[in-house]
Protein backbone atom coordinates (compact mmCIF):
# COMPACT_ATOMS: atom_id res chain seq x y z
CA UNK A 1 0.00 0.00 0.00
CA UNK A 2 1.36 3.43 -1.00
CA UNK A 3 2.43 5.53 1.95
CA UNK A 4 0.44 8.77 2.28
CA UNK A 5 2.22 12.05 3.03
CA UNK A 6 1.18 13.60 6.35
CA UNK A 7 -1.70 16.03 6.16
CA UNK A 8 -1.07 19.46 7.74
CA UNK A 9 -2.80 19.72 11.06
CA UNK A 10 -5.97 21.78 11.10
CA UNK A 11 -5.50 22.38 14.83
CA UNK A 12 -2.31 24.43 14.49
CA UNK A 13 -2.69 27.63 16.54
CA UNK A 14 -3.16 30.76 14.45
CA UNK A 15 -0.18 32.52 16.00
CA UNK A 16 2.09 29.61 15.02
CA UNK A 17 0.79 29.77 11.47
CA UNK A 18 1.33 33.52 11.36
CA UNK A 19 4.93 33.26 12.60
CA UNK A 20 6.01 30.52 10.17
CA UNK A 21 4.36 32.30 7.22
CA UNK A 22 5.93 35.60 8.25
CA UNK A 23 9.34 33.91 8.47
CA UNK A 24 8.84 32.44 5.00
CA UNK A 25 7.88 35.82 3.52
CA UNK A 26 10.73 37.73 5.17
CA UNK A 27 13.36 35.29 3.93
CA UNK A 28 11.73 35.32 0.51
CA UNK A 29 11.86 39.13 0.44
CA UNK A 30 15.58 39.03 1.29
CA UNK A 31 16.38 36.46 -1.41
CA UNK A 32 14.31 38.27 -4.03
CA UNK A 33 15.93 41.60 -3.18
CA UNK A 34 19.43 40.14 -3.45
CA UNK A 35 18.62 38.58 -6.81
CA UNK A 36 16.97 41.68 -8.29
CA UNK A 37 19.71 43.99 -6.95
CA UNK A 38 22.38 41.91 -8.68
CA UNK A 39 20.29 41.65 -11.84
CA UNK A 40 19.98 45.45 -12.01
CA UNK A 41 23.72 45.93 -11.45
CA UNK A 42 25.39 44.93 -14.74
CA UNK A 43 28.92 45.19 -13.32
CA UNK A 44 28.15 42.88 -10.39
CA UNK A 45 30.26 39.75 -10.19
CA UNK A 46 30.92 37.12 -7.56
CA UNK A 47 34.62 37.09 -8.51
CA UNK A 48 35.84 39.09 -5.52
CA UNK A 49 33.84 36.95 -3.08
CA UNK A 50 35.17 33.75 -4.63
CA UNK A 51 38.75 35.00 -4.78
CA UNK A 52 38.66 35.92 -1.09
CA UNK A 53 37.83 32.33 -0.09
CA UNK A 54 40.41 30.89 2.31
CA UNK A 55 38.74 27.76 3.72
CA UNK A 56 37.92 24.32 2.32
CA UNK A 57 37.10 24.32 -1.41
CA UNK A 58 39.08 27.56 -1.74
CA UNK A 59 40.95 26.23 -4.79
CA UNK A 60 37.63 25.34 -6.41
CA UNK A 61 36.22 28.81 -5.79
CA UNK A 62 39.43 30.45 -7.06
CA UNK A 63 39.28 28.36 -10.24
CA UNK A 64 35.74 29.56 -10.91
CA UNK A 65 36.77 33.18 -10.38
CA UNK A 66 39.71 32.77 -12.77
CA UNK A 67 37.62 31.26 -15.59
CA UNK A 68 35.44 33.90 -17.34
CA UNK A 69 33.04 31.29 -18.75
CA UNK A 70 32.56 29.47 -15.45
CA UNK A 71 32.26 32.77 -13.62
CA UNK A 72 29.51 33.96 -15.95
CA UNK A 73 27.60 30.70 -15.44
CA UNK A 74 27.96 30.94 -11.65
CA UNK A 75 26.92 34.59 -11.63
CA UNK A 76 23.81 33.83 -13.69
CA UNK A 77 22.93 30.83 -11.52
CA UNK A 78 23.39 32.96 -8.43
CA UNK A 79 21.20 35.81 -9.68
CA UNK A 80 18.37 33.68 -11.00
CA UNK A 81 18.60 31.21 -8.13
CA UNK A 82 18.16 33.97 -5.57
CA UNK A 83 15.32 35.49 -7.56
CA UNK A 84 13.46 32.21 -8.08
CA UNK A 85 13.85 31.10 -4.46
CA UNK A 86 12.64 34.49 -3.27
CA UNK A 87 9.56 34.38 -5.50
CA UNK A 88 8.69 30.85 -4.42
CA UNK A 89 9.00 31.68 -0.73
CA UNK A 90 6.89 34.83 -0.96
CA UNK A 91 4.18 33.06 -2.96
CA UNK A 92 4.37 29.83 -0.97
CA UNK A 93 5.04 27.92 -4.19
CA UNK A 94 7.15 24.73 -4.02
CA UNK A 95 8.11 26.01 -0.57
CA UNK A 96 9.95 22.95 0.68
CA UNK A 97 12.00 22.57 -2.50
CA UNK A 98 12.82 26.29 -2.58
CA UNK A 99 13.82 26.22 1.10
CA UNK A 100 16.21 23.31 0.56
CA UNK A 101 17.77 25.05 -2.45
CA UNK A 102 18.14 28.17 -0.33
CA UNK A 103 19.91 26.19 2.40
CA UNK A 104 22.34 24.76 -0.17
CA UNK A 105 23.04 28.19 -1.67
CA UNK A 106 23.62 29.78 1.73
CA UNK A 107 25.80 26.82 2.64
CA UNK A 108 28.07 27.59 -0.32
CA UNK A 109 28.25 31.23 0.79
CA UNK A 110 29.20 30.10 4.28
CA UNK A 111 31.86 27.63 3.15
CA UNK A 112 33.41 30.18 0.77
CA UNK A 113 33.89 32.81 3.49
CA UNK A 114 33.14 31.50 6.99
CA UNK A 115 33.35 33.91 9.95
CA UNK A 116 36.28 32.12 11.55
CA UNK A 117 39.04 34.00 13.36
CA UNK A 118 42.05 34.26 11.06
CA UNK A 119 39.95 33.74 7.93
CA UNK A 120 37.64 36.74 8.13
CA UNK A 121 40.51 39.02 9.28
CA UNK A 122 39.33 38.55 12.89
CA UNK A 123 36.84 41.41 12.53
CA UNK A 124 33.12 41.27 13.32
CA UNK A 125 31.79 42.03 9.85
CA UNK A 126 28.16 42.98 9.34
CA UNK A 127 26.02 39.99 10.32
CA UNK A 128 29.06 38.00 11.46
CA UNK A 129 29.79 36.95 15.05
CA UNK A 130 32.58 34.31 15.02
CA UNK A 131 31.36 30.95 13.60
CA UNK A 132 27.81 32.31 13.41
CA UNK A 133 26.86 34.74 10.67
CA UNK A 134 23.67 35.80 8.94
CA UNK A 135 24.07 33.03 6.35
CA UNK A 136 24.11 30.36 9.05
CA UNK A 137 21.15 31.94 10.85
CA UNK A 138 19.14 32.14 7.65
CA UNK A 139 20.01 28.53 6.84
CA UNK A 140 18.52 27.43 10.17
CA UNK A 141 15.41 29.52 9.54
CA UNK A 142 14.98 28.00 6.08
CA UNK A 143 15.24 24.51 7.55
CA UNK A 144 12.33 25.39 9.84
CA UNK A 145 10.36 26.65 6.84
CA UNK A 146 11.16 23.42 4.96
CA UNK A 147 10.13 21.15 7.85
CA UNK A 148 6.84 22.87 8.64
CA UNK A 149 4.17 23.17 5.91
CA UNK A 150 4.82 26.89 5.52
CA UNK A 151 3.42 26.97 1.99
CA UNK A 152 0.19 25.21 2.88
CA UNK A 153 -0.94 28.11 5.00
CA UNK A 154 -1.39 31.22 2.84
CA UNK A 155 0.46 30.02 -0.23
CA UNK A 156 0.02 28.37 -3.60
CA UNK A 157 1.13 25.05 -2.17
CA UNK A 158 -2.34 24.96 -0.62
CA UNK A 159 -3.92 24.56 -4.06
CA UNK A 160 -1.63 21.69 -4.98
CA UNK A 161 -2.33 20.06 -1.64
CA UNK A 162 -6.07 20.49 -2.06
CA UNK A 163 -6.03 19.02 -5.56
CA UNK A 164 -3.89 16.08 -4.48
CA UNK A 165 -6.15 15.24 -1.53
CA UNK A 166 -9.55 16.07 -3.08
CA UNK A 167 -11.94 13.15 -2.68
CA UNK A 168 -14.31 12.42 -5.59
CA UNK A 169 -17.92 12.61 -4.51
CA UNK A 170 -21.31 12.33 -6.14
CA UNK A 171 -23.04 15.64 -6.18
CA UNK A 172 -26.82 15.81 -6.29
CA UNK A 173 -29.20 18.71 -6.18
CA UNK A 174 -30.31 17.60 -2.77
CA UNK A 175 -26.77 17.42 -1.33
CA UNK A 176 -25.82 20.76 -2.88
CA UNK A 177 -28.86 22.43 -1.29
CA UNK A 178 -28.14 20.77 2.02
CA UNK A 179 -24.37 21.62 2.01
CA UNK A 180 -23.85 24.83 -0.01
CA UNK A 181 -20.46 25.40 1.67
CA UNK A 182 -19.09 22.40 -0.27
CA UNK A 183 -19.22 24.43 -3.48
CA UNK A 184 -17.59 27.50 -1.91
CA UNK A 185 -14.60 25.61 -0.44
CA UNK A 186 -12.38 25.82 -3.55
CA UNK A 187 -12.90 29.60 -3.66
CA UNK A 188 -11.73 29.98 -0.07
CA UNK A 189 -8.70 27.85 -0.83
CA UNK A 190 -7.80 30.02 -3.81
CA UNK A 191 -8.13 33.18 -1.72
CA UNK A 192 -5.87 31.76 0.98
CA UNK A 193 -3.40 30.62 -1.66
CA UNK A 194 -3.26 34.14 -3.10
CA UNK A 195 -3.02 35.84 0.29
CA UNK A 196 0.67 36.72 -0.14
CA UNK A 197 0.33 38.23 -3.62
CA UNK A 198 0.04 41.74 -2.11
CA UNK A 199 3.47 41.20 -0.56
CA UNK A 200 4.90 40.67 -4.03
CA UNK A 201 3.15 43.83 -5.18
CA UNK A 202 4.61 45.73 -2.25
CA UNK A 203 8.06 44.45 -3.16
CA UNK A 204 7.73 45.65 -6.76
CA UNK A 205 6.49 49.06 -5.59
CA UNK A 206 9.26 49.46 -2.99
CA UNK A 207 11.95 48.39 -5.46
CA UNK A 208 10.73 50.81 -8.12
CA UNK A 209 10.52 53.66 -5.60
CA UNK A 210 14.02 52.92 -4.31
CA UNK A 211 15.42 52.90 -7.85
CA UNK A 212 13.68 56.20 -8.63
CA UNK A 213 14.95 57.81 -5.41
CA UNK A 214 18.52 56.71 -6.08
CA UNK A 215 18.33 58.06 -9.63
CA UNK A 216 17.06 61.44 -8.43
CA UNK A 217 19.62 61.56 -5.63
CA UNK A 218 22.45 60.80 -8.02
CA UNK A 219 21.37 63.66 -10.28
CA UNK A 220 20.39 66.35 -7.77
CA UNK A 221 22.08 65.38 -4.50
CA UNK A 222 25.44 66.58 -3.26
CA UNK A 223 26.92 63.13 -3.79
CA UNK A 224 30.59 62.82 -4.64
CA UNK A 225 30.84 60.84 -7.86
CA UNK A 226 34.05 58.89 -7.53
CA UNK A 227 35.85 57.87 -10.73
CA UNK A 228 35.25 54.35 -11.94
CA UNK A 229 38.03 52.25 -10.46
CA UNK A 230 36.87 48.78 -11.38
CA UNK A 231 39.50 46.22 -12.26
CA UNK A 232 37.84 45.71 -15.62
CA UNK A 233 38.99 49.24 -16.51
CA UNK A 234 42.68 48.35 -16.29
CA UNK A 235 44.37 49.18 -19.57
CA UNK A 236 47.22 46.70 -19.37
CA UNK A 237 49.71 44.88 -17.20
CA UNK A 238 51.92 46.95 -14.94
CA UNK A 239 55.60 46.63 -16.01
CA UNK A 240 58.23 45.45 -13.54
CA UNK A 241 61.85 46.30 -12.88
CA UNK A 242 64.64 44.58 -10.98
CA UNK A 243 66.09 45.38 -7.58
CA UNK A 244 68.74 42.72 -7.16
CA UNK A 245 66.85 39.42 -7.45
CA UNK A 246 63.43 40.96 -6.84
CA UNK A 247 61.05 41.78 -9.67
CA UNK A 248 59.15 44.84 -8.49
CA UNK A 249 56.24 46.62 -10.15
CA UNK A 250 57.11 50.11 -11.40
CA UNK A 251 54.32 51.45 -9.15
CA UNK A 252 54.79 50.59 -5.47
CA UNK A 253 52.19 50.95 -2.74
CA UNK A 254 53.13 53.55 -0.13
CA UNK A 255 52.25 53.18 3.53
CA UNK A 256 51.53 56.75 4.59
CA UNK A 257 47.78 56.75 3.95
CA UNK A 258 47.43 53.47 5.83
CA UNK A 259 49.56 54.77 8.70
CA UNK A 260 47.70 58.07 8.84
CA UNK A 261 50.62 60.34 7.87
CA UNK A 262 48.83 62.79 5.61
CA UNK A 263 51.26 65.73 5.23
CA UNK A 264 48.12 67.85 4.94
CA UNK A 265 49.77 71.13 5.90
CA UNK A 266 47.42 73.03 8.23
CA UNK A 267 44.43 70.69 7.78
CA UNK A 268 44.86 69.11 11.18
CA UNK A 269 41.97 66.63 10.93
CA UNK A 270 43.18 64.80 7.81
CA UNK A 271 45.50 62.32 9.53
CA UNK A 272 42.64 61.25 11.82
CA UNK A 273 40.37 60.97 8.80
CA UNK A 274 42.87 58.68 7.07
CA UNK A 275 43.02 56.41 10.12
CA UNK A 276 39.24 56.35 10.47
CA UNK A 277 38.78 55.36 6.82
CA UNK A 278 41.57 52.81 6.67
CA UNK A 279 40.25 50.27 9.14
CA UNK A 280 41.96 46.91 9.24
CA UNK A 281 39.33 45.47 6.91
CA UNK A 282 39.70 48.41 4.50
CA UNK A 283 43.48 48.07 4.50
CA UNK A 284 43.16 44.41 3.53
CA UNK A 285 40.68 45.27 0.77
CA UNK A 286 43.03 47.98 -0.49
CA UNK A 287 46.09 45.73 -0.56
CA UNK A 288 44.16 42.96 -2.26
CA UNK A 289 42.90 45.37 -4.91
CA UNK A 290 46.45 46.65 -5.42
CA UNK A 291 47.73 43.11 -5.98
CA UNK A 292 44.96 42.36 -8.45
CA UNK A 293 45.85 45.56 -10.30
CA UNK A 294 49.46 44.39 -10.70
CA UNK A 295 51.17 46.14 -7.77
CA UNK A 296 53.38 43.55 -6.08
CA UNK A 297 55.31 45.61 -3.52
CA UNK A 298 54.61 47.92 -0.60
CA UNK A 299 56.89 50.27 1.29
CA UNK A 300 56.08 50.52 4.97
CA UNK A 301 57.47 50.99 8.45
CA UNK A 302 58.17 48.46 11.17
CA UNK A 303 55.04 49.55 13.03
CA UNK A 304 52.95 48.39 10.07
CA UNK A 305 54.49 44.91 9.82
CA UNK A 306 52.03 43.14 12.20
CA UNK A 307 49.09 44.34 10.09
CA UNK A 308 50.81 43.50 6.81
CA UNK A 309 51.82 40.07 8.09
CA UNK A 310 48.24 39.37 9.07
CA UNK A 311 47.22 40.25 5.53
CA UNK A 312 49.89 37.99 4.06
CA UNK A 313 48.88 35.08 6.29
CA UNK A 314 45.42 35.30 4.78
CA UNK A 315 46.22 36.15 1.17
CA UNK A 316 49.69 34.68 0.75
CA UNK A 317 53.13 36.23 0.34
CA UNK A 318 52.67 37.69 -3.12
CA UNK A 319 53.06 41.24 -1.80
CA UNK A 320 56.74 42.08 -1.24
CA UNK A 321 57.50 44.32 1.72
CA UNK A 322 60.17 47.01 1.57
CA UNK A 323 60.58 47.95 5.22
CA UNK A 324 62.05 51.24 6.40
CA UNK A 325 64.49 50.94 9.30
CA UNK A 326 65.83 53.68 11.56
CA UNK A 327 69.19 52.73 13.11
CA UNK A 328 70.60 55.05 15.78
CA UNK A 329 73.88 55.18 17.64
CA UNK A 330 72.14 53.90 20.77
CA UNK A 331 70.26 51.11 18.93
CA UNK A 332 72.13 50.40 15.70
CA UNK A 333 70.55 46.98 15.01
CA UNK A 334 67.24 46.82 16.88
CA UNK A 335 65.02 48.08 14.05
CA UNK A 336 66.88 45.98 11.48
CA UNK A 337 66.53 42.76 13.50
CA UNK A 338 62.86 43.47 14.12
CA UNK A 339 62.16 43.96 10.40
CA UNK A 340 64.00 40.76 9.49
CA UNK A 341 62.30 38.74 12.23
CA UNK A 342 58.93 40.14 11.14
CA UNK A 343 59.26 38.90 7.58
CA UNK A 344 60.33 41.98 5.59
CA UNK A 345 61.69 41.13 2.14
CA UNK A 346 63.83 44.22 1.49
CA UNK A 347 65.27 46.72 3.96
CA UNK A 348 65.84 50.43 3.43
CA UNK A 349 67.31 53.13 5.64
CA UNK A 350 64.45 55.51 6.36
CA UNK A 351 64.66 58.90 4.66
CA UNK A 352 64.70 61.07 7.75
CA UNK A 353 67.13 58.66 9.42
CA UNK A 354 69.67 59.13 6.63
CA UNK A 355 69.11 62.89 6.68
CA UNK A 356 69.61 63.17 10.43
CA UNK A 357 72.61 60.83 10.66
CA UNK A 358 74.40 62.86 7.98
CA UNK A 359 73.32 66.17 9.52
CA UNK A 360 74.55 65.06 12.95
CA UNK A 361 77.87 63.72 11.57
CA UNK A 362 77.02 60.09 12.36
CA UNK A 363 77.99 58.61 9.02
CA UNK A 364 79.48 55.57 10.75
CA UNK A 365 76.00 54.57 11.95
CA UNK A 366 74.79 54.42 8.35
CA UNK A 367 77.89 52.56 7.12
CA UNK A 368 77.57 49.94 9.87
CA UNK A 369 73.81 49.57 9.33
CA UNK A 370 74.16 49.01 5.58
CA UNK A 371 76.92 46.49 6.19
CA UNK A 372 74.88 44.67 8.84
CA UNK A 373 71.81 44.42 6.58
CA UNK A 374 73.89 42.86 3.80
CA UNK A 375 75.57 40.42 6.18
CA UNK A 376 72.10 39.13 7.05
CA UNK A 377 71.61 38.37 3.35
CA UNK A 378 69.17 41.23 2.68
CA UNK A 379 68.96 43.88 -0.01
CA UNK A 380 69.98 47.24 1.49
CA UNK A 381 68.42 50.47 0.25
CA UNK A 382 69.20 54.04 1.21
CA UNK A 383 66.46 56.64 1.52
CA UNK A 384 66.62 60.41 1.90
CA UNK A 385 64.63 63.61 1.64
CA UNK A 386 67.70 65.81 1.30
CA UNK A 387 69.91 65.21 -1.72
CA UNK A 388 72.80 66.56 0.34
CA UNK A 389 72.54 63.43 2.50
CA UNK A 390 72.90 61.13 -0.51
CA UNK A 391 75.82 63.14 -1.85
CA UNK A 392 77.58 62.84 1.50
CA UNK A 393 76.91 59.08 1.68
CA UNK A 394 78.24 58.67 -1.85
CA UNK A 395 81.40 60.55 -0.93
CA UNK A 396 81.75 58.31 2.14
CA UNK A 397 81.71 55.23 -0.08
CA UNK A 398 78.19 53.98 0.70
CA UNK A 399 76.84 52.23 -2.40
CA UNK A 400 73.28 51.00 -1.77
CA UNK A 401 71.40 48.36 -3.71
CA UNK A 402 68.83 51.04 -4.49
CA UNK A 403 68.09 54.64 -3.65
CA UNK A 404 64.76 55.86 -2.34
CA UNK A 405 64.59 59.61 -2.81
CA UNK A 406 61.85 62.22 -2.79
CA UNK A 407 61.33 63.51 -6.32
CA UNK A 408 58.81 66.17 -7.28
CA UNK A 409 58.77 69.67 -8.78
CA UNK A 410 57.86 72.78 -6.80
CA UNK A 411 55.23 74.27 -9.07
CA UNK A 412 52.36 74.24 -6.57
CA UNK A 413 50.92 76.82 -4.19
CA UNK A 414 52.12 75.59 -0.80
CA UNK A 415 55.78 75.27 -1.84
CA UNK A 416 57.75 78.02 -0.10
CA UNK A 417 60.28 80.18 -1.98
CA UNK A 418 63.49 78.49 -3.11
CA UNK A 419 65.70 81.09 -1.44
CA UNK A 420 64.12 80.17 1.90
CA UNK A 421 64.86 76.44 1.61
CA UNK A 422 67.43 74.95 3.94
CA UNK A 423 69.10 71.52 3.52
CA UNK A 424 67.92 68.87 6.00
CA UNK A 425 64.80 70.90 6.86
CA UNK A 426 62.35 68.23 5.68
CA UNK A 427 60.73 66.38 8.59
CA UNK A 428 62.20 68.96 10.94
CA UNK A 429 60.40 71.69 12.85
CA UNK A 430 57.26 72.98 11.13
CA UNK A 431 57.28 76.74 10.90
CA UNK A 432 54.09 78.85 11.16
CA UNK A 433 55.66 81.04 8.47
CA UNK A 434 54.47 80.15 4.97
CA UNK A 435 57.89 81.13 3.60
CA UNK A 436 59.61 78.39 5.60
CA UNK A 437 59.23 74.62 5.81
CA UNK A 438 55.80 73.68 7.15
CA UNK A 439 55.42 70.02 6.10
CA UNK A 440 54.86 71.31 2.59
CA UNK A 441 57.79 70.27 0.39
CA UNK A 442 59.83 67.08 0.38
CA UNK A 443 62.23 67.49 -2.55
CA UNK A 444 63.55 70.99 -1.97
CA UNK A 445 66.14 70.92 -4.76
CA UNK A 446 64.79 68.60 -7.47
CA UNK A 447 67.36 69.61 -10.10
CA UNK A 448 70.18 68.53 -7.75
CA UNK A 449 68.51 65.15 -7.22
CA UNK A 450 68.14 64.69 -10.98
CA UNK A 451 71.78 65.62 -11.55
CA UNK A 452 73.02 63.31 -8.76
CA UNK A 453 71.15 60.30 -10.17
CA UNK A 454 71.83 60.99 -13.85
CA UNK A 455 74.85 58.70 -14.22
CA UNK A 456 74.08 56.27 -11.41
CA UNK A 457 73.35 52.71 -12.48
CA UNK A 458 71.56 51.98 -9.24
CA UNK A 459 67.74 51.66 -9.18
CA UNK A 460 65.91 54.74 -7.93
CA UNK A 461 62.54 54.62 -6.21
CA UNK A 462 61.01 58.08 -6.29
CA UNK A 463 58.68 58.85 -3.41
CA UNK A 464 56.58 61.83 -2.36
CA UNK A 465 56.17 62.32 -6.12
CA UNK A 466 52.86 64.12 -5.50
CA UNK A 467 54.28 66.33 -2.72
CA UNK A 468 51.80 64.96 -0.22
CA UNK A 469 48.80 65.31 -2.53
CA UNK A 470 49.59 68.78 -3.90
CA UNK A 471 50.39 67.55 -7.44
CA UNK A 472 48.06 65.64 -9.76
CA UNK A 473 49.21 62.08 -10.53
CA UNK A 474 49.33 62.80 -14.26
CA UNK A 475 51.84 65.55 -13.56
CA UNK A 476 53.75 64.03 -10.65
CA UNK A 477 54.17 60.56 -12.13
CA UNK A 478 55.45 61.98 -15.43
CA UNK A 479 57.90 64.30 -13.71
CA UNK A 480 59.35 61.44 -11.66
CA UNK A 481 59.71 58.95 -14.51
CA UNK A 482 61.02 61.51 -16.99
CA UNK A 483 63.64 62.67 -14.51
CA UNK A 484 65.14 59.33 -13.64
CA UNK A 485 62.89 57.36 -11.30
CA UNK A 486 62.84 53.64 -12.09
CA UNK A 487 59.97 53.07 -9.67
CA UNK A 488 57.56 55.37 -7.89
CA UNK A 489 56.14 54.79 -4.42
CA UNK A 490 52.69 56.31 -3.97
CA UNK A 491 50.23 56.26 -1.10
CA UNK A 492 46.81 55.32 -2.49
CA UNK A 493 43.28 54.88 -1.24
CA UNK A 494 41.41 51.89 -2.65
CA UNK A 495 39.40 54.04 -5.05
CA UNK A 496 42.59 55.56 -6.52
CA UNK A 497 44.48 52.37 -7.30
CA UNK A 498 43.18 51.47 -10.75
CA UNK A 499 43.34 55.08 -11.91
CA UNK A 500 46.95 55.37 -10.74
CA UNK A 501 47.91 52.11 -12.42
CA UNK A 502 46.38 53.31 -15.68
CA UNK A 503 48.17 56.66 -15.42
CA UNK A 504 51.45 54.81 -14.82
CA UNK A 505 50.84 52.63 -17.87
CA UNK A 506 50.09 55.62 -20.09
CA UNK A 507 53.21 57.50 -18.96
CA UNK A 508 55.57 54.52 -19.23
CA UNK A 509 54.38 54.00 -22.79
CA UNK A 510 55.22 57.61 -23.67
CA UNK A 511 58.46 58.95 -22.17
CA UNK A 512 60.19 60.83 -25.00
CA UNK A 513 62.12 63.14 -22.66
CA UNK A 514 63.63 60.61 -20.25
CA UNK A 515 67.44 60.72 -20.44
CA UNK A 516 68.60 58.52 -17.58
CA UNK A 517 69.02 54.83 -18.38
CA UNK A 518 66.67 52.52 -16.52
CA UNK A 519 68.26 51.23 -13.35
Amino acid sequence: MKRQKPVPSLDTPRQHIFIIVLLRILIGWHFLFEGIAKLLTPEWSSAAYLQSSRWILADYFHAIAADPVLLKIVDSANIWGLTAIGLCLILGLFTRFASILGVLLLGLYYVANPPFVGIDFGLPAEGSYIVVNKNLIEMAALLAVAIFPAGYYWGFDRLFFARRHRQPAKTTVKSALKHPEAESLPRRQVLKAMATLPVLGAFVYATAKKARWEKLNAVTGATIQLPDTKLKDLRGELPKGKIKDFEISRLIMGGNLIGGWSHARDLIYVSSLFKAYNTEWKVFETLQLAEKAGINAMNGTGSQLPLINKYRRIYGNGLKIICQVHPTREEPRTAIDYAIDSGADILQIQGNCCDWRVRDHEMDVLINAMDYIRRQGYVAGLGAHSVQALIACDQAGIVPDFYMKTLHHDNYWSAHPREKRIPFAVDGDKSPNHDEFHDNIFCQFPEQTIEFMQNKRIPLIGFKVLAGGAIHPQDGFRFAFENGADFICVGMFDWQIVDDVNITLDILNNLPHRQRAWG
